[in-house]
């Protein structure tokens, strides 16, 4: 245990801990309180479809550009500035569903400047990571930073689930964007040194280096579109669907807040575990056990009840988070740390390339299929992906370098 929380001995490590953790505790909130803020406004499933997916559409339009940011600006003010943004659109569509001033097109457009800040975050942020230790304490450092933040995300699901009930949605919108101003304050107090970066050649050129980075392993780009149809599948599910559910049966709005924050419960056990287990093909193994997300959308369609879900969504977090600790510490190690933001953008990009996507046409998809036919297209599509992986020779032949214990990974959805 000890060795685990040494990371926090160090400066910037801490402060960088708190704001991402404060950042997710909000974001573990925020989904089901917009989620239910739009259903009570509307009652429209393809509304809720619209502001969810205009937050996905920005922040994959700025996500290359982020990533370029990230790699050629002091990170630690970068991360500043995209929590404070954020907090500024979060507080105000708070204030809008706290005054039953709920507009679709506002709520859309704020969705859309909350998606473009966060796309500097993500690819700063794990970037970031690394500089604020030393080198024979980055893994602890990663483990306990995952940890943390799946932990977070459990106690914002949890908390988003009774305020909705209990206060009503706006309140948990209201939390959100606190945790944004406190991470901005956090981020702030980050202090790294860094080479200066030399003369920029330019964006295209920026993003062509990133590419080749990217492109040069194939296990990299296979998983990561293999991961833009599996996380389609998962976020539809998450965002809209499974709402759409919880609202008509006997689930309710806390019981899905209950089976959302066990899946994140599963990442913290499955983060633990990868702490003393590390089968030999890790990813492969990883990428065989993303297929247990499946069960969300069947046992939605099959078996819509709070504790099956509880249960299923629990075992598929712990499955979910082997992946993803392979994937991160193995990109950690194979790519130079002044493309690394770059390579986490163009990851980011293909793995959440289909969000908006599934998102817009979750609801079309319910009017014209039927809601338990549309979780069963969700199904197939994850196993699908997971099924194109673990067939692929590259993956089933990589093996990472070193042979120590990996760290715990990020996630909300796999990656």
């Amino acid at each position: 245990m000890s060795a685990v929380l040494a990371p926090l001995r160090h400066r910037p490590f801490r402060h960088l801990f708190i704001g991402t953790t404060a950042n997710l505790l909000g974001n573990g909130v925020a989904p089901i309180a917009l989620a239910f803020a739009v259903l009570d406004a509307t009652g429209s499933v393809g509304s809720l479809g619209l502001v969810v997916g205009a937050h996905s559409l920005t922040s994959i339009l700025f996500l290359l550009y982020g990533g370029v940011l990230a790699d050629r600006l002091p990170r630690g003010p970068l991360l500043v500035g995209s929590s404070a943004v954020s907090a500024a659109s979060q507080a105000v569509i708070a204030a809008l569903v706290l005054t039953h001033s709920v507009a679709i097109p506002l709520l859309m457009v704020l969705a859309a400047v909350n998606g473009a800040s966060s796309s500097c975050y993500q690819p700063a942020a794990q970037a970031l990571l690394p500089q604020t230790v030393p080198a024979e304490s980055r893994r602890a450092a990663l483990a306990l930073s995952r940890i943390a933040g799946s932990s977070a995300m459990i106690v914002g699901a949890s908390l988003g689930g009774v305020l909705v009930a209990a206060v009503g949605p706006g309140w948990g919108l209201a939390v959100d964007a606190l945790s944004f101003a406190l991470a901005a304050a956090s981020f702030a107090l980050v202090r790294v040194r860094v080479a200066p970066p030399g003369p920029s050649p330019g964006l295209v050129q920026e993003l062509r280096v990133g590419w080749r980075e990217f492109t040069s392993r194939s296990w990299v780009w296979v998983i990561v579109v293999a991961f833009c149809f599996l996380n389609a599948g998962i976020t539809a599910t998450f965002t809209v669907l499974g709402p759409a559910v919880a609202d008509t049966t006997g689930i309710g709005r806390t019981g899905w807040g209950m089976a959302v924050a066990a899946s994140s419960l599963g990442t913290v056990a499955g983060g633990v575990l990868s702490l003393r287990w590390r089968p030999r093909r890790a990813i492969l193994v990883g990428c065989a056990l993303v297929g247990l997300t499946a069960m969300t959308p069947l046992l939605l369609a099959l078996a819509p009840y709070t504790w099956v879900l509880v249960v299923a969504n629990f075992v598929a977090g712990v499955g979910v988070e082997q992946a993803g600790v392979a994937w991160y510490a193995t990109l950690n190690e194979q790519i130079p740390e002044d493309r690394l933001a770059r390579v986490y953008a163009y990851d980011d990009l293909g793995s959440y390339l289909a969000l908006p996507l599934a998102q817009f046409t979750a609801g079309p998809a319910v009017l014209l299929l039927g809601l338990h036919a549309t979780l069963y297209a969700a199904a197939a599509l994850i196993l699908l992906a997971t099924l194109v992986m673990v067939a692929t020779p590259s993956i089933r032949a990589l093996a990472p370098k070193t042979a120590e214990p990996l760290p715990a990974s990020e996630d909300a959805v796999p990656r």
